[in-house]
């Protein structure tokens, strides 16, 4: 489905709330989300996981509406409906039949206001959390990840899951989880957008009649302080039973609206494969053209490797994450990763390298746009950093990268001794050495 080209209509109410409709008559069906610009990088110390929590209570009910009722009746039209909350922002969606894009509208403009926070759901959802937290502790992986995380930043809120500690989740009450809601879930600190089969002025006037007589009033927003590198090279060590070794290593990236995110973007590529930009749809890209899979895995020093590199507000962390084979230490597998990125540091990348990073671009590209839901997620998501056109000129910015840029981008940020490297070594094996 190529719907690109489709420019998408924008508007805003006078409460401030700002709206991005996109008819695509492919199919009766629309999709809906509502963004609030809120994450846990808005949160305090000792406050941490609030708005992953308020994520958890916003399903559950309204003075007119239970969550189940919510969730049953949008099942019953055959639509689903989930929410995500991110260190940057928290967004509620709903695909459904565009037949019943009026419950969708109802429902949100209903809990952008009611929704109740019982203490006994607060509670309920206070043993849900921990119990998430806890299996991920069991994870070796999370915990590596947890411990690079909090090292790669001092003092910005990137450096917290956005789960929360378990400190914090254990002493968080239902006025701290209720005032955040209240703060935050405001018309003005909102986006309300729209994919599918609709028609645009009818949808604007149900709009309007659901959300223009919601008040509104200005968040008092806890902005952090920017850190754009990374002082000095940290080691993480963990040990634990898991049979495997794991590394983690953690570069400072820019953040998606400088026009340096682009040519990192191509840097990611060439080493360790393209972050999928791909919420919903099908297919994806693999990573076995890059530098760091055709050194690593195909010579059988680890078993994987991956990088992740992601769209945020503030400078972020571009990430390399290994699984080890028993046979190879984790010590050697850096070695060999300084050797690869050292000497692509010192010759920047191939023509065809390149090439094949700017093809596997377009490919995510289209596999980012091949759905109403993915479509739908795009207009308020890119939005949240940058604006909409950051989205549509995503392939043109990237071919517009020169070899030059790469390598120039790629010295100012792939510095080993301005870099967080984690291993997590299995107990026993360790012992032995």
């Amino acid at each position: 489905m190529n719907n690109t080209d489709q420019h998408p209509h924008f508007f805003c109410l006078s409460n401030g709330l700002r709206i991005a409709l996109k008819p695509i008559q492919t199919a009766p069906i629309v999709s809906t989300w509502l963004w609030y610009d809120v994450g846990s990088r808005n949160e305090v110390p000792g406050k941490t996981g609030l708005s992953h929590w308020v994520e958890h209570m916003q399903f559950k009910g309204t003075k007119t509406h239970t969550g189940k009722e919510m969730e049953d009746t949008i099942a019953r039209t055959g639509g689903y409906s989930n929410a995500l909350t991110s260190p940057d922002w928290t967004t509620y969606f709903q695909t459904l039949p565009s037949s019943a894009l009026e419950l969708a509208l109802r429902f949100e403009a209903d809990r952008m206001v009611n929704s109740l926070y019982e203490p006994e759901e607060v509670e309920t959802e206070r043993t849900v959390i921990l119990s998430e937290r806890e299996g991920n502790e069991n994870d070796p992986q999370f915990q590596l990840g947890e411990a690079v995380q909090l090292a790669s930043f001092s003092q910005h809120p990137y450096r917290n899951e956005v789960l929360g500690s378990t400190e914090d989740l254990l002493s968080l009450t239902r006025d701290d989880l209720y005032d955040h809601y209240r703060n935050y879930y405001q018309p003005s600190n909102a986006v309300l957008c729209l994919a599918g089969s609709f028609d645009i002025k009818s949808t604007l006037a149900l709009i309007n009649q659901y959300f223009e007589k919601i008040e509104t009033t200005e968040p008092v927003r806890s902005i952090p302080t920017p850190e754009y590198e990374l002082t000095g090279a940290q080691k993480i060590e963990l040990q634990g039973p898991d049979e495997a070794d794991y590394i983690q290593i953690a570069w400072r990236s820019p953040k998606a609206s400088d026009p340096d995110f682009f040519a990192y973007t191509l840097v990611e590529s060439i080493l360790s494969g393209p972050s999928s930009l791909n919420m919903f749809g099908s297919g994806g890209i693999g990573n076995r053209s890059s530098r760091l899979y055709r050194e690593l895995v195909e010579n059988q020093l680890v078993a994987s490797v991956y990088g992740s590199l992601s769209a945020t507000i503030d400078p972020g962390t571009y990430n390399l994450y290994l699984t080890c084979r028993g046979d190879h230490s984790p010590d050697e597998v850096i070695g060999k990763i300084d050797q690869v990125v050292d000497e692509f540091l010192s010759r920047g990348p191939a023509l065809e390298e390149l090439a094949i990073a700017l093809k596997q671009a377009r490919a995510n590209f289209a596999y980012s746009s091949d759905n109403i839901t993915n479509q739908a997620f795009w207009l308020g998501f890119a939005q949240s950093f940058a604006d909409y056109a950051w989205f549509t000129n995503y392939v043109k910015r990237l071919e517009q990268v020169s070899s030059g840029d790469i390598i120039r981008v790629a010295r100012q940020y792939l510095d080993p001794a301005r870099r967080v490297t984690g291993v997590y070594r299995n107990r026993e094996a360790s012992a032995n050495v």
